[in-house]
């Protein structure tokens, strides 16, 4: 691992049990990274793929959560793919991070290992914030990871099909508006969705949903029961601070062992 420089921060994640090195500017990780991976479920043994990995912190938190999982960390940006292989080694994580575009043809993703039918999970925390609404930030490594193009979640959720062996499960973040674009998308090749929305405090509406689809499943949709984030004083709820910090997965993660 390089040593630290101007450029970058190292920060304590699952109750100090996860550092990641980040880099100052740019796209930082934080809760929606947990929360991915605090609803993914695993089980040692299993083959996990995220997809925009970033400096790792979705991939390596379920790590550490699981352990023995055959972690792929995929990543666009070389210097964070770069980020993301180092944050393995500081945790002692076996994790490979190869830099992809998500959106690559399968002959590129075959070429770093990545066949069809390949995975038994994905994990993903797309950018999803429509541009035409968002105003975008001038730090194009901030852009790239949050705002989406027109295409974006198709073409994710296109990547994880094809890359999940049957059965496989996958999981992601979106906003909570945004409901509607996921399940079209997942409608073709997924099934036994289950929905978790996440609420800010007790009064608010959702602002995050959490997703999880089987790839060839028939089984109908459920809409979970909702994680709320903080009580009307403020204060984290205790399932917040347990799934934040590592200490059990969300029910979407439930089957795993």
């Amino acid at each position: 691992m390089p040593p630290l420089t101007a450029d970058l921060t190292e920060d304590a994640f699952l109750d100090g049990r996860l550092r990641l090195r980040q880099f100052r500017r740019g796209h930082r990780s934080g809760h929606d990274a947990i929360l991915l991976a605090a609803a993914t479920p695993a089980r040692p043994g299993d083959r996990v793929v995220e997809f925009g990995a970033g400096a790792g912190a979705a991939g390596l938190a379920l790590a550490r959560r699981v352990p023995d999982i055959v972690l792929t960390l995929v990543e666009i940006d070389p210097e964070l793919a770069g980020l993301a292989q180092g944050n393995a080694a500081l945790n002692g994580i076996a994790a490979r991070a190869v830099q992809l575009d998500v959106a690559a043809t399968p002959a590129a993703f075959a070429a770093v290992g990545l066949p069809p039918d390949h995975a038994d999970i994905v994990l993903m925390n797309p950018p999803f914030n429509p541009g035409a609404r968002h105003q975008s930030s001038p730090d194009a490594a901030r852009k790239t990871a949050h705002v989406a193009a027109a295409d974006t979640l198709e073409a994710w959720i296109g990547a994880a099909r094809r890359l999940l062996k049957p059965k496989g499960t996958l999981t992601l973040i979106w906003r909570a508006e945004g409901l509607g674009e996921v399940l079209a998308a997942l409608a073709r090749g997924f099934g036994a969705v289950v929905v978790i929305p996440v609420y800010p405090d007790p009064a608010s509406a959702a602002i995050r949903v959490l997703v999880r689809a089987t790839k060839g499943s028939r089984a109908p949709m459920a809409l979970d029961r909702g994680l709320v984030l903080n009580d009307g004083a403020g204060v984290p709820t205790k399932q917040a601070a347990d799934s934040l910090g590592g200490r059990c997965g969300l029910p979407l993660a439930r089957g795993e062992v």
